[in-house]
């Protein structure tokens, strides 16, 4: 059956307008996305079947255009679209970052590193540099590494602190298993890092570590 058949309480557009986008579910957003489906599924079952292809949404917005537009409802139009919607939550959030206090919204700093990190298969080590008044002046990738590990230097990590005139940073780095935990080596590379650069007197104000929709805080769980 059509979504345009069932009754209109029940139509995912219709219960967004009246109830807010937080009282559907991901596969009544992304429905709403797609729009239409394909011959012999509606929209909603598509969109169901794509959240179980990718693993969920962070599967689908990280997934690659090929991966994406050899699924039968995907193609080159859609694909566009969707990294169009990603990249302005991205910025969206990034221009929060930049227009307050990182400490006093904690919940944006989360949210866009997970949009940046969570779901590639490789593990990636970031940087958040702030100014004194703790507001972001940008952000680095700096290190790339394997499923298992990535090297990190503290002098690449100092020098460009410096170079951006820093007096504060972020750390972030994501966990391809899924488990946000950090590791005693996290820990280690934490401690490491906060001795480098207290050295230029720029501070380490947290570290997340982002595994699927997990962002773990060093600061909130007294790790820091």
């Amino acid at each position: 059956m059509a979504i345009t058949d069932w009754p209109a309480g029940e139509r995912p557009r219709e219960r967004l307008l009246a109830e807010g986008a937080g009282a559907l579910s991901d596969a009544e957003l992304l429905a709403i996305f797609l729009r239409v489906g394909v011959r012999g599924k509606s929209a909603v079952d598509l969109a169901r079947d794509l959240l179980a292809e990718f693993q969920g949404l962070n599967g689908l917005f990280s997934a690659g255009r090929q991966a994406c537009t050899r699924v039968r409802g995907l193609g080159d139009a859609k694909y566009a679209q969707l990294q169009a919607v990603l990249e302005m939550s991205r910025r969206a959030l990034a221009e929060q970052m930049r227009q307050r206090d990182a400490l006093s919204s904690p919940s944006a700093v989360r949210d866009w590193l997970r949009l940046r990190l969570a779901g590639l298969a490789h593990e990636v080590f970031m940087v958040v540099f702030l100014d004194a008044q703790n507001r972001v002046i940008g952000a680095e990738e700096l290190f790339r590494g394997s499923l298992t590990q990535t090297s990190v230097y503290p002098r690449e990590v100092v020098k460009r602190a410096l170079a951006r005139n820093a007096a504060g940073v972020i750390l972030a780095h994501n966990h391809p298993s899924g488990v946000a935990e950090p590791s005693q080596a996290d820990r280690w590379l934490t401690e490491q890092l906060k001795a480098a650069l207290a050295l230029v007197d720029v501070r380490v104000l947290d570290h997340f570590v982002v595994a699927g929709d997990a962002g773990l805080s060093f600061a909130e769980q007294g790790l820091l």
